[in-house]
Order: structure tokens, then C-alpha cells, then sequence
């Protein structure tokens, strides 16, 4: 009896606290009229059913009456007084105003706890020594608060748990990236690293997975969040390499998926330090454990990134190029069949833009054959065939991309575009060398030889030293100075050589320098420069020199032109280098590198050296070395993640900006790349049917009236800038 009658004092309290706190909510006047009116309905229901309480139950209805009548005297029509009293002039009391604030600030002052520091070690210490699954939730809890502190939509009132400070947020973020992964793989029972996607796909139908899925997801899916958030590309590092070992989850989650390997393609183009190297890493490790889910994602989503990242080229960013380049052929070498199927359609498109270009003779046709995207993605497939040169699949496009090379060489075969021609043959070299083909070469080196440009003398003085590795075109000015024709004669010279080399213990090598020799001595009698005289006759020597080693050893065979034993021939001086023209060849090489050093910037984002993988580490290793990988992470984590930094006080996605000082530096650089630009490719009217460079007086004067508005126009494109800013901030 006493039960019931608490139940219904319980009913009757909520239902009459329900109708104060709606009454005192509602600021606009509709909304509140019609909550009110739901209010009224539902007092006359609870009218009706203490009306049917008398005939139920006879004996607690006169008990009710007996001890508290006030219960039973409850009416709608004072509801309907106490309404229209409240909604005049439409709006709320200012007494109900100050009992609702007044309200809420007791509600939150209790509902929400503060996440200290010893609460985080409390919970890990229980779920190590307990393996507690309360505590698990309750970091988990920790977790999101942390990853959405400071967000605009988060409700505080309604939050059980709330970060306070900085140093509360780094242990929390610590301790989660450091421990989830082994506390539910331990949960999940999967094994301690790796695995692939079969496994959970078949974990997907248990009973584990619907108990601890949930867990799963809020990890990935906050995690995600707060990546989104942060702007210092250490933190964003180490949380990323910690989400490289939780990546085999993420099969279970195939939009979180997609929306990882966009984050980390991001990353991988834009950051810098270790950023993209985790990145790639990140991407690589999703490949191998999901597999067919995301392999094509990650294939065309880094080889665009990497063709938006060479759009320019100059002496600093050459290495930063060569490692996305390089990152590009490891994440290849995950799935070399799939590879191929994405390289041959790319392969394709660079065909198409080429016969585009011959076909139209049109200056926007040229203009896509003769820029850095183009040609980088050219040496981009040329170091995949001779990463993967063994391999059938990548073999067999070694043909195609010759092709495509032969007629980008040939494309425009002036003076001006030599630098781009050494770099086509350069890659020809390269692929001839690791595919073991014959590609022949020499007669576009040769060709350059016979240019009038090499044999009349400079009448541009001495000039700048020419770094052929980081232009396409030379201008004008440029093309008449002795610089230019120093290093393209001794570029020719290194390259044919490379050339001659591959062969140089081929049984036809007499044969096949048999033309070289005869053009390379013409050339030396009608140039007038000396020092092109010299370095002519030391190249010939060096081959007839080779043409004897061989002839010496070619009169003791016996088997014909055709025979397969052809192919073993000299295989052991092949072995230790011992012709003539190998050891040429190094001495060439040691020479280039010395000059292209002298030309160095100091200054690079990427090393080359920072650029090569190794190979890496099979399952079964990384439990081996587990132990001083996680105290070096650890290390690194408590470095990252040492700021304070919270979420929410900077919700820009980009690296922190740079020194005032440096400002100057990145502002030249930007002035170098935009020399670089190849103009509008018009044949001119001069006899080597030259294209017009962006380096000419005229050009120059152009591009300063297209580039550099007058002030009235730069001061209307500020105001506009911040007031677009300003509406951002706003949404």
C-alpha cells in the first residue's frame, strides 16, 4: 500500500515538474503554445486515471483521501490558468527565469565530473590487473570528451565527463593510442599484431562483436575526429603510427575507412617532418591487412596527390619529389597485379595528352606534354619498372612508356628544350638497364651535337652555371652563354656513355659504335671550342678502346650471331666491371656528382637518403621488437603530446605557420618555381621554330602585368579575403 502511494506521489511530482519546466523553457511563442497544449492533454489523462484509481481500488483511493487529499484535487483547469497567465505578451516570467537557470546550474554541477589525472591511472590499472570492462568504457568516455573538447555542437550540459586541461588531455590521448589496440584485440581475441580482413569479417557474426563493436568504433571514429583537429604535424605523427597497428579494425567500417585514407593522403602530400613518411606507412599497412577494400583508393588517391605535388620543380623540392616518388613505388609494390592494371590506365592517359599534342599542334596541346607534371609522371613509371623490373606485370609496360618517351623528345627538337630531351634520355637509359633491352639512344644524343648552338662560339659571355636537372626550357639569354654549352656537351657526353656502357660487353659492340664514332669525330672537326675537341677524342678512345677489348675476345667464339650462348658472352668481366668504358664511366659519374653538389641548394625538405625503404618488418619480427619500439614510442608520444593543446582552439587543418623569418626564403622560392612555368607554346617565326619562354624580357614584362595588380585592386582583394573569413568564422 505504502508502494503505491510513493509511485504515484512520484508520477504526480514528475508530471507537475514537467509542466514547470516546459513552462519556463520556451523561448518563442509558438513552440511554447503548442508544449503547453501537450502539457494540458496529458494532465487531463493523468486526471482520468486517478478518477479510475476509485473504482480499481477502493481501499488506496480512501487511503489517498484520508492522508493526502492535495493528490487527489489536481485539475487541468488551473493548468489552463497557469498557461494563459504565463504566455501573456509572449514571454515567460522572470521568476520562472531565474528558477530555470538556477535549475540547470545544479543539474550540471552534479552531472558532470572532472577527469583528473589519478582517475586515468585508476581505470588502467584496473583494466590491467582486472581486465574491468567498466573501466574500458569509462576511458573510452574520456576518450570522446577529449577528442571533442571545444567543439561548437557539444552539449555541456548534458556531459557526464568533462577535460579541464591540457594535461589532462595528453595523458588521456597517451594512454589511449598507447594501450586500446591490445585491450581490444585482447577483447576482440585477435591475434597481438597484423592480421587480415577475413578475420574480421568472420568476427563480424559473433557474439564478441556485438558486445565490443561498439567500443571499436567509438576508438576509430574519435580518433579520426581529433586528427581532424590537430595542427602540429609531431602529434598528428605519432597518432597516426599508433592507429597503423588498430588499421586491420577499420575493415569493419568501410565509411571510416575511406575517410582514413583521405586523411591520410592529405597528410602524406601536405606535412612535413616524418608526417608523410608515417602516412605512406599508414596507407601501406591498410593495404596489406584490408586488402582488396582499399587498395584502389590508395593507388589513384597517392598518385594524384603525388601529380599535384609536381607541378613545379626546382632545386629544393628535386629530393622532396624523389621521396613521394618513392613512396609511390612502395605503396605499388603491396599488389603488383592491381598495380599494374592502375599503371597501364595511366600509362594510357600520358599516350593520349602526347598524341593529343602531335596530332592538334596546338599551343595548350603543347603546354600539357611540356610541363612538370607530365615529365614527372614519366619518371615516376620508369623508376616502377625498375623497382619491379623482374616482375612480368611491370615488364611488359616498358615498351609503351619507350614510346611515350621517343616522342616527348621529339616533340619540339629545339636548343631551348634540351634540358627536357637529357631528361627523357636519362629515363631511356634507365629503363633500358634494368630491363636488359636495347633502346636506342644515341641518335638523340648525337643529334644535339650536330644543334648550331653547340659549335658557334658564346656571345653571351660566360654566364650562370645551368643546372639542367631543375628546368625544362632554356631562355634566350641563357641558350648563347658558355655555361649552357658546357653542360649540355658534357651531359651528352655522360649520357652517351652510360649508353655505350650497358653494351659494352655485347659480342655486336663493334657494330653498334660503329655510327657514334664516326658523328662524335665529326663533330670534333667542325667545332671550334677546344675544350669540346678534348673531351670528344677522351670519349672516342675510351670507346675504340672497348671496340679492342671485345674484338680480342669475339675471334676465339664459335657460336653464331643467334645463338643463345651469345648471351653469356664476357659474363665474367661483365661481372667485375672490366672494360674500358665502365671504368670511364665511373670517373663521368664521380664528376657529375661533384657538380651537381656544387649547385645544391643547403636547404631540402626530404632527403634522398630519408627517401629509400627498406624492407620491412614481417609479423612475426615485430613481435620480436616490440619491446624497443614501444619505449621509443612512447618517448616520441610524451614529446608530441607535451603542448597544451586542446581540441577546438584551432580548427585549421594545416601545418603551424613559419617564422617571420623564413617568409623571405619560401617567397624567392616561389619566384624560382614560377620561372619554371612553361608559357603558352607558340612556334615562332625564327629558324629552330622556338617556343616562347617565360624567361624573355617579354615575357617577363607580361607576367608582371598578369601576376601583380595595381594597389586599389590588392586592397579590394584583402577586404575580401577577411570578410569571407569573417562569414567562415561565423558558420
Amino acid at each position: 500500500m505504502v508502494g503505491r502511494k510513493a509511485a504515484v506521489k512520484e508520477i504526480v511530482s514528475t508530471q507537475i515538474d514537467k509542466e514547470i519546466n516546459v513552462d519556463g523553457a520556451e523561448n518563442n511563442v509558438k513552440r511554447k503554445s503548442k508544449k503547453n497544449s501537450m502539457v494540458v492533454i496529458e494532465a487531463k489523462q493523468h486526471k482520468e486515471q486517478i478518477e479510475n484509481l476509485q473504482h480499481k481500488d477502493e481501499d488506496f483511493y480512501e487511503y489517498l483521501k484520508e492522508n493526502d487529499p492535495d493528490l487527489l484535487k489536481f485539475s487541468d483547469d488551473d493548468i489552463d490558468e497557469d498557461v494563459d497567465d504565463d504566455m501573456e505578451d509572449g514571454e515567460p516570467q522572470e521568476d520562472e527565469k531565474a528558477i530555470e537557470h538556477e535549475v540547470q546550474a545544479k543539474d550540471k554541477k552534479h552531472s558532470n565530473k572532472v577527469i583528473t589525472t589519478s582517475m586515468v591511472d585508476l581505470w588502467c590499472k584496473s583494466i590491467k590487473e582486472n581486465g574491468s570492462l567498466n573501466a574500458v568504457r569509462s576511458l573510452m568516455r574520456a576518450f570522446r570528451t577529449a577528442c571533442h573538447y571545444g567543439d561548437d555542437d557539444e552539449n555541456d550540459s548534458t556531459a557526464k565527463l568533462s577535460v579541464m586541461s591540457s594535461v589532462v588531455f595528453n595523458k588521456i590521448m597517451l594512454t589511449v593510442l598507447n594501450e586500446m589496440d591490445g585491450i581490444l584485440r585482447k577483447l576482440l581475441k585477435l591475434p597481438a599484431s597484423g592480421g587480415r580482413k577475413e578475420i574480421i569479417m568472420n568476427l563480424m557474426t559473433t557474439k564478441q562483436w556485438r558486445t565490443y563493436g561498439h567500443i571499436v568504433k567509438s576508438y576509430l571514429g574519435n580518433a579520426l575526429h581529433v586528427l581532424n583537429q590537430m595542427t602540429d604535424s609531431q602529434m598528428i605523427s605519432f597518432t597516426l603510427h599508433r592507429l597503423k597497428y588498430s588499421s586491420l579494425l577499420l575493415a569493419a567500417f568501410p565509411s571510416l575507412l575511406r575517410k582514413y585514407i583521405k586523411v591520410s593522403l592529405h597528410f602524406w602530400g601536405t606535412g612535413g617532418g616524418a608526417l608523410p613518411v608515417v602516412s605512406c606507412l599508414f596507407m601501406r599497412e591498410l593495404c596489406i591487412c584490408i586488402g582488396s577494400g582499399c587498395i584502389d583508393d590508395c593507388f589513384k588517391g597517392i598518385y594524384k596527390a603525388y601529380v599535384l605535388n609536381c607541378h613545379f620543380v626546382n632545386a629544393v623540392k628535386l629530393k622532396h619529389i624523389r621521396f613521394l616518388s618513392n613512396c609511390v613505388i612502395e605503396l605499388l609494390g603491396v599488389d603488383l597485379p592491381t598495380a599494374y592494371q592502375h599503371a597501364f590506365i595511366f600509362i594510357r592517359q600520358l599516350a593520349m595528352i602526347l598524341r593529343d599534342a602531335l596530332n592538334t599542334k596546338t599551343k595548350e596541346a603543347f603546354r600539357k606534354v611540356y610541363e612538370w607534371k607530365f615529365i614527372n609522371s614519366l619518371e615516376l613509371w620508369t623508376d616502377a619498372i625498375r623497382a619491379y623490373s623482374s616482375q612480368s606485370d611491370f615488364k611488359q609496360l616498358a615498351y609503351p612508356l619507350t614510346q611515350i618517351i621517343f616522342g616527348v623528345a621529339r616533340l619540339v627538337p629545339t636548343a631551348r628544350y634540351f634540358p627536357l630531351r637529357l631528361r627523357c634520355i636519362r629515363m631511356l637509359n634507365q629503363i633500358a638497364a634494368s630491363t636488359q633491352s636495347f633502346v636506342p639512344v644515341s641518335m638523340l644524343l648525337l643529334d644535339m651535337l650536330e644543334m648550331k648552338e653547340l659549335n658557334r662560339p658564346p656571345t653571351g659571355g660566360v654566364g650562370k652555371a645551368v643546372d639542367l636537372r631543375s628546368i625544362l626550357k632554356i631562355s634566350k639569354p641563357t641558350l648563347k652563354t658558355r655555361a649552357f654549352q658546357e653542360a649540355c656537351v658534357f651531359s651528352v657526353v655522360e649520357e652517351l656513355a652510360e649508353h655505350l656502357a650497358l653494351w659494352s660487353y655485347s659480342v655486336g659492340f663493334m657494330e653498334l659504335s660503329f655510327i657514334p664514332i664516326v658523328r662524335l669525330r665529326n663533330f670534333c672537326k667542325l667545332t671550334k671550342v677546344e675544350r669540346f675537341r678534348r673531351e670528344m677524342r677522351q670519349l672516342i678512345r675510351e670507346i675504340e678502346a672497348n671496340v679492342q677489348f671485345v674484338n680480342e675476345r669475339r675471334m676465339s667464339i664459335s657460336f653464331l650471331p643467334n645463338d643463345p650462348a651469345a648471351s653469356s658472352f664476357l659474363e665474367d668481366e661483365k661481372k667485375s666491371a672490366s672494360s674500358a668504358l665502365s671504368k670511364y664511366v665511373i670517373t663521368l659519374r664521380q664528376r657529375a656528382k661533384q657538380k651537381n653538389d656544387s649547385l645544391k641548394e643547403s636547404s631540402v625538405l626530404v632527403g634522398e637518403e630519408s627517401s629509400v625503404f627498406g624492407d620491412e618488418e614481417s609479423a612475426s619480427d615485430e613481435e620480436d621488437t616490440k619491446e624497443n619500439e614501444d619505449a621509443k614510442e612512447n618517448v616520441d608520444g610524451t614529446a608530441a603530446f607535451s603542448s597544451s593543446w586542446l581540441p577546438g582552439n584551432d580548427k585549421i587543418k594545416q601545418q603551424p605557420t613559419e617564422p617571420k623569418g623564413k617568409r623571405k626564403k619560401h617567397k624567392k622560392e616561389k619566384t624560382a618555381i614560377d620561372d619554371d612555368v612553361v608559357e603558352d607554346l607558340v612556334l615562332s617565326s625564327d629558324e629552330d621554330e622556338d617556343l616562347p619562354s617565360s624567361d624573355s624580357p617579354s615575357a617577363g614584362k607580361n607576367a608582371d602585368i598578369d601576376h601583380h595588380s595595381s594597389p586599389k585592386q590588392n586592397r579590394k582583394t584583402k577586404h575580401k579575403t577577411k570578410r569571407l573569413k569573417r562569414n567562415k568564422s561565423h558558420t
